[in-house]
């Protein structure tokens, strides 16, 4: 972690950016765990991978997101396209053991990424489409600035039920039916995006705008990021 990273964590208040990714399967049900009881943010809550995005996230060599989706990545951002769809990646097999990537070498991974490069793959950023943007709201003990990235399950490489290569921070990992998933313990985040992705299944097609939850006083609630893009 570079000195400005370091810095930034040791801030509380300060709004991270941060990278969640949704694995949809069969267009039926989606991939989640539980986090710890003790954790510091979100506590005990039912949530897809994710989390903050490192700073050695930026220089990962790997296939790019589609032109809409690098467009709406980058309104109102200073943080590099690649470095979010990567952080995406990153957590989904840090803490799912799951694979979205395609064969090849890469001999200098840094840290952080070198047990999925031993895996034989780099990270497949052009299976992802960008969905959905959320600040934490204001009074939080942390703060993240998470881009809500979609793909799905056919395009892992590794066996969809396999989470033996899972790190501790998420249990209970499931693939949780669309149907039953407002039953779980979820954040009041999560269930929006979840009645956002219900309703996209349902209605087929391109995503023509990505919501932008700001939870800024001092600017809009609610904005959509523009332009059409295909799944």
């Amino acid at each position: 972690m570079g000195l400005a990273s370091q810095l930034h964590a040791m801030d509380k208040t300060a709004i991270r950016d941060a990278a969640t990714i949704i694995v949809v399967r069969d267009g039926a049900s989606v991939l989640m765990g539980q986090r710890g009881a003790t954790a510091a943010f979100m506590p005990g809550k039912f949530v897809f991978p994710g989390g903050a995005v490192d700073d050695v996230d930026a220089n990962v060599p790997m296939s790019p997101v589609g032109a809409p989706c690098d467009a709406r990545l980058s309104e109102d951002s200073t943080r590099p396209v690649n470095a979010l769809a990567a952080a995406a990646i990153r957590e989904l097999w840090e803490e799912t053991g799951q694979i979205l990537g395609t064969p090849g070498p890469w001999d200098d991974a840094p840290q952080g990424w070198r047990g999925f490069a031993a895996t034989g793959h780099v990270p497949n950023a052009a299976a992802l489409s960008f969905f959905f943007r959320a600040v934490t709201p204001q009074g939080r003990p942390r703060r993240f600035d998470a881009r809500f990235f979609l793909t799905q399950a056919d395009a892992l490489i590794t066996d969809p039920d396999d989470f033996s290569g899972a790190e501790d921070e998420l249990s209970h990992l499931q693939w949780v039916p669309l149907a039953q998933a407002r039953s779980f313990d979820l954040p009041f985040i999560t269930k929006v995006v979840l009645a956002e992705l219900g309703a996209h299944l349902k209605r087929g097609g391109p995503i023509q705008s990505v919501p932008f939850f700001r939870n800024d006083d001092e600017a809009h609630l609610v904005s959509r990021l523009g332009g059409a893009e295909l799944l």
